[in-house]
């Protein structure tokens, strides 16, 4: 099980690209309304309705789980303690994780990208506390996936889809949606 958490103010291509190609390999991903609510409005103002709210979350650990950026997005997701603890448990099981655009700050201001290599969007560097800030528009350090932003979201996706499946996978997919 992935775990995708959404907030109201989320960037909605950053956010679907994932789902989508995760799910064409074959993952079982849920996005997750972060809020008791599952309709969660993107900051281009269309709703999303998630598959899952934050209480609907099992105890057991998930494989992968992603952070969307968007503003206010990322930072209604920094602000959800659950969101936060979990995102910290996996990190410490070694369990992926991807952040894109402002997202990787969450990462940075909970002390998990010390010495690893990050990117997020313009601006959000300061936020990506001990990182080496990578000049890749999508990188991965270990277990953590970050990415600049809208722009990165295919190689992101991509990337998350690599970890899990292998990058004949990824390539797979890739070739299919002609990328």
């Amino acid at each position: 099980m992935i775990y995708e958490f959404l907030a109201d103010g989320f960037e909605l291509v950053e956010a679907m690209t994932p789902v989508d190609m995760l799910r064409r390999a074959g993952a079982d991903i849920k996005t997750v309304s972060i809020t008791s609510d599952k309709a969660v409005k993107a900051s281009n103002g269309v709703t999303v309705i998630a598959d899952i709210t934050l209480s609907d979350i099992s105890d057991i650990l998930p494989d992968m789980v992603i952070l969307p950026g968007g503003m206010p997005g990322a930072s209604n997701l920094r602000a959800c303690k659950k969101v936060c603890d979990l995102v910290c448990t996996c990190y410490d099981k070694e369990i992926p994780i991807g952040a894109i655009c402002a997202a990787p700050y969450i990462l940075g201001e909970l002390g998990l990208l010390k010495g690893k290599k990050a990117i997020c969007y313009p601006g959000f560097e300061g936020k990506l506390v001990g990182a080496e800030i990578s000049d890749k528009n999508c990188v991965r350090d270990g277990n953590i996936i970050t990415a600049a932003g809208m722009g990165a979201a295919l190689a992101f996706s991509s990337e998350l889809v690599s970890i899990l499946y292998g990058k004949e996978k990824a390539e797979e997919i890739l070739k299919s949606i002609i990328a």
